[in-house]
Order: structure tokens, then C-alpha cells, then sequence
């Protein structure tokens, strides 16, 4: 809008004090806020018009085109949204697929599967335990001041995770 700084404004109210005088001041202020209220008022009036009238004939439209030439990337994410859109069964214009039953062959194998994924998620986590627990206790002794123990830590073989034997059932 107006490129005015404090030392101007300053400038600006000391004429308008000497001028006007401090008895009309508070009343020219009044008179001014009222224009310039007026004249954003005017001025948004003006603006909600231009675009309502750009809306219209389309104009907007026409922007947004020239916008997505301008930033190909946007475009190409935009298609590859549409697309990854247009295939998800999530997708709130198609209906859910319903599933159907697994045979009895299939739903022994999704067993077992699911069986073998919980027992190596366990074995995991004991495995990872029984470091921390390792790494406790040698942090302790260290804290001790106990020479020893971290040396006779790393000279002790390291236990590894007894694990039952798999079946082979194929």
C-alpha cells in the first residue's frame, strides 16, 4: 500500500498537529479511519467482483492450466496420485471387495506362517535382551570400577538363542 516509515508518520503528525491543531486532531483521526475503512471496504468490494467474474469465464481455469505446465513435477505427482487412486480398493467411489474363504489348504499355511513369524519375532526379541542385559552389566562393573568384569565378560562365550528344531512339514 504506502510505503511510509515512522520517521514519515512522525513528520506526518507534526504538520497535521501544527496545521489542524490538537483541539480537531481526535476528529480529523475519526475522519480518516472512516475513509480508509471505506475505501478497503470499496476496495474488497472491487476484488470479490473481479473474481467472481473471473470465475465466470473460466479464467480460473485457464490459470490452473498454465500453473501445472509451468511445474511439471506437480502435474506428473498428480497422475501418478490419480492412478495409485483409481486402483486402491480403498477408493470411496467403488465398492469394498468382499473376501471370500480361504481354503482349508491355504488357511494351514497362513497358520503356520503366522506361527513361524511370532516364534522368530520372539527368538528376536530374547536375543536382544539378553544383549542389553549383557551391556547393563558391563556398563555396571564399569561403573564399580571393576576392571575384571569386562574382560571376563568378553572372554565368556557369547550364549546364542536355543531355538526348538523345525519340523519339516511340507
Amino acid at each position: 500500500m504506502l510505503d511510509l516509515g515512522w520517521s514519515e508518520m512522525l513528520v506526518i503528525g507534526v504538520v497535521a498537529l501544527i496545521v489542524v491543531g490538537p483541539k480537531d486532531l481526535p476528529v480529523l483521526f475519526r475522519n480518516v479511519g472512516r475513509f480508509m475503512g471505506k475505501a478497503r471496504g470499496m476496495a474488497r468490494e472491487f476484488s470479490r467482483a473481479m473474481n467472481d467474474a473471473a470465475d465466470e469465464s473460466g479464467v480460473r481455469d485457464v490459470a490452473k492450466t498454465f500453473k501445472s505446465a509451468t511445474n511439471p513435477v506437480s502435474s506428473a505427482m498428480d497422475g501418478v496420485k490419480d492412478a495409485a487412486r483409481s486402483m486402491s480398493s480403498l477408493d470411496p467411489d467403488k465398492p469394498a471387495k468382499k473376501k471370500e474363504p480361504l481354503s482349508a489348504e491355504r488357511e494351514a499355511a497362513k497358520r503356520k506362517i503366522e506361527a513361524s513369524s511370532a516364534r522368530s519375532a520372539a527368538e528376536r526379541k530374547k536375543r536382544e535382551a539378553d544383549e542389553a542385559m549383557r551391556k547393563a552389566d558391563e556398563l555396571e562393573a564399569a561403573s564399580r570400577g571393576d576392571a575384571a568384569a569386562p574382560a571376563a565378560a568378553e572372554a565368556a562365550p557369547k550364549a546364542e538363542p536355543k531355538t526348538a528344531p523345525k519340523k519339516d512339514e511340507t
